[in-house]
């Protein structure tokens, strides 16, 4: 079935773009608003609201496919691509994209998600948000042409072999991080609670210890509060690199910390993501590797999650290869098109490496349902709930996709 338009819509995201440069160089606060001049190209403040384009694949049969392009919350900082800004971009997927694809068979995903991530304008590649929108339509394409869900063509097209089954979700605190914990455990999310520790003096501590205490308190609360017998929770911890500075990078002294958390945790699993940040991609795998081979050999059940400096698909090779981590963040629209955080997720599988289809608050409801599409055919270790920054929204949009998707699966397999 050929595509015959490309229609494009301004949008919305659920969060918000974020000057990281501004905000690094000491931006105050008033309230939710930034206060300063911004001082990455394009922001017009620090903190401005996040934009989207919808792309709408008109078929032939009248049928419309839709993918949404967005940014990630730190959009144009360490070497990410620009400002997403929706009339800015809308004439280049209309002059670029939209020619290409017209006349296309939209019944096979991979090939077209291949050509079209590989464009480019002006001499550089499309910016990572119109190469993941569009590739996220065309696999909704190749689902309507085929009357499937968009989990059943990557299943088929990629050969993973995986059953389609619940994927553990993955929900985000941000800041709120007590009453959202409450709200994880009502709903009996997965993964909890990410936390956003991202500042040593007021969420880590000096020594540690108030992380430590978060740990041990949302132990004590998942024990007390839990809604049936077996809840059993992983806690997810994402660090921003503290840990490392707090010890000087001292890997041995990060280990004899992290064990500590670890018997904090029980008799939960914890997950502790970007234990270190050493300002370099190198330097980073080789300190995560070797702090994850510390802790196995010590046997510290704590696992590392691999995030700071591995943006990229060549970056996730290069973290799995070397088993720096015990899991990696597949960190959508970081990717491009979707394909390429398709393919992430098999390579980790491949090595042994856990992947978790991460991506960022600052993306849509129709980014995410594709995600869960993909982190269920592709058998990922967990998804995120997105987009936004709590556990409201972004957890039921991946739930409800995903108890969709079974059902139509499962409807298929009983005809």
């Amino acid at each position: 079935m050929k595509i015959i338009d490309v229609v494009c819509s301004e949008g919305r995201t659920g969060f918000y773009f974020d000057d990281q440069k501004a905000i690094v160089n000491g931006a105050g606060h008033d309230g939710f608003m930034y206060v300063g001049e911004p001082e990455t190209e394009g922001f017009t403040s620090i903190r401005v609201p996040g934009e989207s384009i919808s792309v709408m694949l008109i078929l032939e049969n009248g049928e419309i496919a839709h993918g949404d392009c967005a940014a990630v919350q730190y959009s144009g900082a360490g070497g990410r691509d620009p400002l997403f800004i929706a009339k800015d971009f809308i004439p280049v997927i209309e002059d670029i994209a939209k020619k290409h694809l017209i006349g296309k068979d939209a019944s096979s995903f991979k090939p077209l998600a291949d050509e079209i991530d590989s464009l480019s304008h002006e001499g550089k590649r499309l910016h990572t948000a119109i190469r993941y929108g569009m590739t996220q339509a065309l696999l909704d394409a190749a689902a309507k042409c085929n009357k499937v869900t968009m989990a059943e063509v990557v299943q088929k097209e990629y050969e993973t072999g995986v059953a389609l089954n619940r994927v553990p979700i993955f929900a985000q605190s941000g800041d709120d991080r007590y009453n959202n914990v409450d709200k994880m455990i009502i709903k009996g999310t997965d993964v909890m609670p990410h936390a956003l520790i991202n500042n040593v003096k007021e969420k880590l501590g000096e020594n540690g210890e108030i992380l430590l205490n978060y740990i041990t308190w949302m132990r004590d609360r998942v024990l007390q509060y839990k809604m049936t017998e077996d809840y059993t929770p992983i806690f997810h911890v994402d660090v921003y690199g503290t840990i490392g500075r707090i010890f000087n990078q001292d890997l041995e002294k990060m280990a004899d910390y992290l064990k500590t958390l670890e018997e904090a945790a029980k008799p939960f699993l914890l997950r502790i993501e970007g234990p270190m940040d050493v300002g370099e991609r190198t330097k980073q795998m080789e300190a995560l590797r070797d702090l994850t081979k510390i802790l196995d050999d010590r046997n510290i059940n704590v696992e590392l999650v691999a995030d700071e400096w591995c943006n990229t698909y060549d970056d996730v090779v290069y973290f799995a290869d070397n088993k720096a981590g015990h899991m990696i963040q597949v960190k959508t629209p970081d990717l491009g098109g979707v394909n390429n955080s398709i393919e992430a997720i098999l390579y980790c599988k491949e090595k042994g490496i856990g992947a978790y289809l991460g991506g960022t608050c600052n993306e849509t409801n129709r980014s995410a349902e594709v995600c869960t599409n993909i982190g269920m055919a592709c058998g990922a270790k967990q998804v995120l709930a997105k987009p936004g920054m709590g556990v409201d929204e972004g957890f039921m949009i991946v739930n409800n996709e995903m108890n969709r998707v079974l059902a139509l699966a499962k409807r298929r397999q009983n005809q």
